[in-house]
């Protein structure tokens, strides 16, 4: 490696020589190698020299985080621990047990599985003989678990990190990694119970969390393959023309339809009519309309999904969620793997338009500021794994973690109030100089008693600087030793807050410290 850029400047050399000869002979090429392309070739190896460093063969490089990818810093990662805490406290309310999978899986296990988007997969090179891929969500490795180890009923939550070769929009919470939490329920019951408590538990989490105003649409596979049928899709663009429909919060209809079009090949009846449905959306009213639909009620498959979309509102309202969820036609979710109930949670910036039949002319009266959630039913992925093709149904939902943590960062950076990132509650201090000792002790029966304590790592620290530390991190206590305080057993405990203080008996100390923390 040290000889390389010495080589590099050698060859750069030879070449802007012969590009003078060339130039002073007033020719276009020698030998077939024409200026330009010798102008190339230095450009490459000027690169490459300055990417390997000097000629003394030291090796220079930018410090920085991979495309796609950052680092939390401690307020970050205090802001994400409690978003974690609240999400998983979610989880475990509605009965929920956890398991984990490696972060890598066999290439044919994700292939096939995500539409399109699989070319956002990040493929390894082969090591051992195996072909492996990077996670690309914790739903199709759920499925692996649960064929691989016969499991037909189990109710449980995931939150890990998953990786996609996404172009990054850091800004909105948008990486190449980033973490996913995600709720499912696999096991045969009846009919929209399990569907209702999914989008129960999104209200849940997103209402605690406080992000402002959120609206959940919800749609379902079959109705869109019936919508698809009757307007004139061709079975084999089912697909291609759901994943161009998924694009509509992103583009406007005239772009989409634009893309069925010119770059799907569907005709221009078949994309209007499509058209004319999309831009529905209302509640369990719609669902009733469309089963009267002339064109909608030929299709059989769009009846079921019709029929399960109001037995969903039914259990919706008595979760009382339904203020905030709308069925809308508009909804596709790209993933192929989903078969029936399809949702999606978007922040709103204005509140969120009532779910009512006048919310049926295809206005909105909020604007979407992105998705923070999203799910649905897929009863068929398990089977794909398992050797005699039985199935497990399962329905679940994944909660957009990483927009969420970049609007509660925004939130705390526009707020006065201050972040805590540690959780010590007292800190043990002296008076006087040599007491590191009997500060010691203390800070000892402190931590073996459950209590968050901390000392300053210095023998005889001013007490100036130890109040000031407190101020700084947020220590809410001081458990105060001097001399006098060491004679009398007792501790003076301050209130960093209020600086009031107090003699407490040392006995006393640890039952005073669990009552006031």
């Amino acid at each position: 490696m040290t000889m390389l850029p010495l080589s590099c400047v050698r060859v750069c050399s030879g070449l802007a020589a012969l590009r003078t000869a060339i130039c002073l002979h007033h020719t276009r090429s020698v030998s077939g190698i024409t200026v330009s392309q010798i102008d190339e070739e230095v450009a490459k190896l000027l690169e490459l020299k300055a990417r390997l460093g000097g000629d003394d063969g030291k090796h220079q490089f930018v410090l920085k985080t991979p495309k796609g990818t950052r680092d939390y810093n401690p307020k970050q990662m205090a802001i994400r621990e409690k978003v974690f805490n609240t999400i998983t406290r979610c989880f475990k309310r509605h009965g929920a047990e956890t398991i984990d999978t490696p972060v890598f899986e066999l290439k044919e296990t994700l292939t096939g599985k995500y539409g399109e988007d699989s070319k956002l997969i990040y493929d390894l090179k082969d090591q051992g003989g195996e072909l492996l891929s990077l996670r690309y969500d914790l739903t199709v490795p759920f499925a692996r678990y649960l064929a691989m180890n016969k499991i037909t009923n189990i109710k449980r939550y995931h939150i890990a990190k998953v990786y996609r070769r996404d172009n990054p929009a850091m800004t909105r919470g948008r990486y190449r990694e980033f973490y996913q939490c995600d709720f499912d329920i696999a096991g045969q019951y009846d009919a929209m119970i399990p569907d209702a408590e999914c989008l129960k538990i999104v209200h849940e989490i997103l209402s605690e969390l406080e992000l402002g105003d959120f609206r959940i649409k919800v749609n379902d596979r079959r109705i869109l393959d019936g919508m698809f049928a009757v307007c004139g899709v061709p079975d084999d663009k089912f697909r291609t023309i759901c994943s161009t429909v998924d694009k509509l919060d992103k583009m406007p209809w005239e772009d989409v339809r634009k893309e069925m079009v010119d770059e799907k090949g569907l005709s221009e009846e078949a994309a209007d009519q499509i058209g004319e449905y999309v831009s529905l959306h209302g509640g369990m009213d719609l669902a009733e309309r469309l089963l009267q639909d002339p064109r909608m009620s030929q299709s059989k498959q769009a009846c079921a999904g019709l029929s399960d979309i109001k037995l969903l509102f039914s259990y919706l309202q008595l979760f009382q969620v339904t203020d905030k969820v709308v069925f809308d036609l508009s909804l596709a979710r790209g993933l192929d793997y989903y078969t029936g109930v399809i949702y999606e949670a978007v922040l709103t910036q204005a509140g969120v338009a009532p779910v009512s039949s006048d919310a049926q002319n295809g206005e909105e009266d909020c604007i979407s500021v992105g998705s923070v959630a999203g799910g649905g039913r897929y009863d068929g992925l398990v089977g794909m794994f398992d050797p005699k093709g039985r199935k497990v149904p399962c329905v679940g939902v994944s909660i957009g973690i990483e927009r969420i943590f970049s609007i509660m960062e925004q939130k705390a950076e526009a707020s006065a109030e201050k972040v805590r990132t540690t959780e010590v509650q007292v800190l043990v201090a002296s008076a006087q100089k040599n007491l590191l000792e009997e500060r010691l002790r203390l800070v000892t029966e402190l931590w073996n008693a459950g209590i968050k304590a901390e000392v300053m790592y210095k023998k005889n620290p001013k007490l100036l600087s130890q109040l000031q530390l407190c101020e700084e991190t947020g220590i809410p206590l001081v458990a105060i030793l001097g001399e006098q305080e060491l004679k009398d057993g007792v501790v003076k405990l301050r209130v960093v807050a209020t600086r009031e203080e107090v003699d407490i008996s040392r006995l006393d100390l640890i039952s005073e410290l669990k009552r006031r923390t």
